[in-house]
């Protein structure tokens, strides 16, 4: 405190002079409209400056919580969309009124917090477990494409088989010709996958899309898998040679939406019913 007291003493001109500089400067907006103006324009310009830099770092910071927010809005709103279209077709044709079907799809969003595409079978793990509803069997979509199935539950995370799983198949189809197959990895190009069984009668197309068929009560009808990319056929083979692009780039997915099926245990209750355990 003596060296402080000791400092301001030996500097007391200056700070004099400094102090008689700040009243006269105040003295001068004060007094004079156009120094006034000036000083409260620059200051204002400048408190805005820092403002907006404020609340850009505030928001920077915030990104977790927004993209989780629209990733659950994302999925409220295509749970919305897809009762709607029932309601619509049932409207429409007369064919579809049980509103267990209508509300057949829940979907509930989840962060990606580890997944790996270099190997044979890659694996995705999610933040919602059971508490969330989420059960073995489910089908995982992002806002691009189909994702994977569900293989794992714990109370609070989930990991999935990923589409780049060479043990991994989903039913699709041609959305232009309306042919069925199955999509399946081959293990080489992260990028890339094998559409199989389109039998050499159909003309398959580059450029063609392929979207799931909805056969297997796991994934909705219609959700994009990818594109056809090359197509080729042998004089002997029964089926095209088709490679397509999948929709979804495993190296770039941050959250996926896992779609709740209210009907697949009915199905699947009724098909061991009545063929019994596959053998």
């Amino acid at each position: 405190m003596d060296r402080l007291l000791r400092f301001f003493y030996e500097y007391r001109a200056f700070f004099t002079f400094l102090v008689l500089e700040l009243v006269c400067a105040w003295l001068i907006v004060q007094n004079n409209q156009y120094q006034s103006a000036s000083y409260f324009n620059s200051s204002n310009r400048l408190a805005a400056n820092i403002v907006g830099f404020s609340n850009g770092v505030r928001e920077y910071f915030s990104l977790r919580d927004i993209n989780n927010e629209l990733a659950d809005e994302n999925a409220e709103l295509r749970t919305k969309l897809e009762k709607r279209n029932q309601s619509f077709y049932s409207l429409e044709t007369h064919e579809i009124k049980d509103p267990a079907i209508i509300n057949r799809f829940d979907y509930v969003s989840a962060k990606v917090v580890n997944t790996t595409s270099s190997f044979f079978k890659n694996y995705i793990t999610i933040n919602k477990g059971s508490d969330d509803g989420i059960r073995p069997g489910m089908a995982a979509i992002s806002s691009v494409g189909a994702v994977g199935k569900v293989k794992s539950v714990s109370e609070h995370y989930s990991v999935l088989i990923s589409l780049l799983n060479v043990d991994e198949q989903v039913s699709s189809v041609i959305k232009r010709t309306e042919n069925f197959g199955t999509v399946q990895w081959d293990g080489v190009d992260a990028r890339f996958a094998n559409f199989l069984y389109i039998p050499r009668h159909v003309t398959p197309q580059v450029g063609d899309t392929i979207v799931t068929s909805g056969f297997n009560a796991v994934f909705p009808e219609g959700v994009f898998v990818g594109i056809i990319r090359d197509v080729r056929l042998s004089e002997e083979a029964a089926f095209h040679n088709i490679r397509i692009e999948l929709a979804q780039d495993f190296t770039k997915l941050s959250f996926v939406e896992i779609v709740r099926s209210n009907l697949k245990s009915e199905k699947d209750s009724l098909e061991l019913k009545t063929i019994g355990e596959p053998k």
